[in-house]
């Protein structure tokens, strides 16, 4: 059933050992309240990565309510999730800047990812969930993964961190201590409270210890004669100068309702080519809450996977059509529906709704958008690391086995080519680098070597002996 949900018992919190399946619903002001839950569950992620990646927050709020209505219609209402904005996208973007694309290049090559990411998803449908696992198997993805948020290191030591570097160690600091000593629920929305953390921080300095002296990116532009100048550049570079932490202005010039600004999409290879791999990360996004609403619901899903990992993709493709910021499924709302055995999508529609009315107050997006750079400094500490250590846990989780020189060294090279940003000039206007390159690095490194490998080898010998050697088990290399 797409829309319309079957009353569950009298319409008060299951008792124990019962959970409101998909279908059903509590009473409206309860759903309500669970709604309120999942809108804050997804709140900190959603307006934080859009700000990272220079986009609007508000358009990415009101889009990502929009993505979910979408999402719910295509997947039948049997999948429960919430489409916030996705990360997989950042290190691409900070690639896309650096070599001088604005937003509309951004989201052009977000657009492409999107629809690709669509088609992958009828392919799955009609081919079957095991594809996946062939073209991208857990090595592969669990690389890619890892190299798009460690890409990511030099965008904090050099643009954030600098802009004020004890605001962003003492956020830091409160993100950490609150990820280790808070529990359930306020454990979840660790960032969003770093970030108001540094927010007020960054306030209470301005009035106490005045002016921070520091380089704002793109402002305060001079040449090497000290004239002021206008585009960024080798020779047109910003200067440290004394200013506030927290600028309000934007804030107040701001109306309290209106529609955020849209813009168009600009489409150049380059570009597109660095957000291409985030595809395989939202595959592997994808597939695993597609998994964890079925183990937790006890639902065979694995017919819809198909249709999910399309609706991400045609969420995505809408999304940056307009301006907006990248979607994928939402592991924050998991914990929600963990917490309270309600996974009823009822409640999703009523935060998405609320979602699109967030988005509709611009004075909202602006108070977000002056977030202070030291601030997201500490913030993005967090967040790039733990983007990464992802791709750690997908080796994990599937036991990947790294003594299998088929594994490891193309894993190994992706990522250094991918940390050091390394650049393979194609043609004059056709540089592969980074993520792009280290992708295709573990992806064709991985298939090709598969296919070079001897019959009889048993894997290891680079830097750790096969196990046969050391006297334990000899597992199968293939297929890890």
């Amino acid at each position: 059933m797409v829309i319309g949900w079957k009353l569950h018992g009298d319409g008060r919190t299951p008792p124990p050992g019962e959970v409101v399946r998909p279908d059903e619903r509590l009473s409206w002001p309860r759903t309500a309240g669970i709604g309120a839950q999942h809108v804050v569950a997804m709140f900190g992620a959603t307006f934080v990565f859009p700000v990272v990646m220079g986009l609007d927050p508000n358009l990415a709020i009101m889009m990502s309510g929009v993505a979910t209505v979408l999402f719910l219609l295509i997947v039948g209402g049997r999948v429960p999730s919430y489409l916030g904005t996705s990360a997989s996208f950042v290190g691409a973007v900070a690639a896309i800047r650096a070599a001088g694309g604005d937003s509309a290049t951004v989201t052009g090559a977000i657009l492409v990812a999107g629809a690709v990411l669509a088609l992958i998803g009828v392919l799955i449908h009609f081919a079957g969930g095991e594809v996946i696992h062939r073209v991208f198997p857990p090595v592969v993805t669990g690389a890619v993964v890892m190299l798009i948020g460690f890409n990511l290191a030099p965008v904090v030591a050099t643009v954030y961190w600098p802009q004020d570097q004890w605001v962003a160690l003492a956020t830091l600091g409160f993100a950490v201590l609150a990820a280790v000593l808070l529990r359930g629920f306020w454990a979840r929305i660790t960032i969003l409270l770093a970030l108001v953390f540094g927010y007020a921080l960054s306030w209470i300095l301005d009035k106490t210890a005045g002016m921070v002296t520091s380089v704002l990116p793109g402002q305060n532009l001079l040449d090497g004669s000290g004239k002021a100048c206008a585009a960024e550049g080798p020779y047109c570079v910003a200067t440290a100068f004394p200013h506030d932490r927290v600028d309000f202005s934007g804030v107040k010039a701001a109306d309290w309702f209106g529609f955020p600004d849209l813009h168009g999409p600009d489409f150049k290879t380059s570009a597109i080519l660095l957000a291409l791999p985030a595809v395989i990360a939202l595959i592997a996004e994808n597939t695993g809450h597609v998994k964890a609403v079925s183990a937790m619901t006890g639902d065979d899903l694995n017919p819809v996977l198909g249709r999910a990992i399309t609706a991400d993709g045609i969420g995505t493709t809408l999304a940056s059509a307009v301006g907006g910021s990248p979607t994928t499924t939402y592991a924050e709302n998991i914990g929600v529906m963990a917490a309270t055995r309600i996974y009823s999508t009822a409640a999703y529609y009523v935060a998405a709704v609320v979602a699109v009315l967030f988005g509709l107050c611009p004075k909202f997006g602006a108070l977000v958008a002056a977030t202070p750079g030291g601030v997201l400094g500490g913030i993005t500490v967090v967040l790039y690391g733990m983007i990464g250590l992802l791709g750690a846990k997908i080796w994990i989780e599937n036991r990947v086995d790294f003594a299998d020189p088929v594994n490891l060294v193309p894993v190994a090279a992706a990522i250094i080519l991918a940390i050091g940003n390394v650049t393979l000039q194609i043609t004059d206007d056709f540089p592969l680098q980074g993520i792009a390159l280290g992708t295709i690095a573990v992806l064709a490194g991985y298939h090709v070597l598969n296919v070079l490998r001897r019959p009889d080898d048993s894997g290891g010998g680079v830097i750790a002996p096969a196990e046969k050697e050391i006297g334990g088990p000899v597992r199968p290399a293939a297929d890890t």
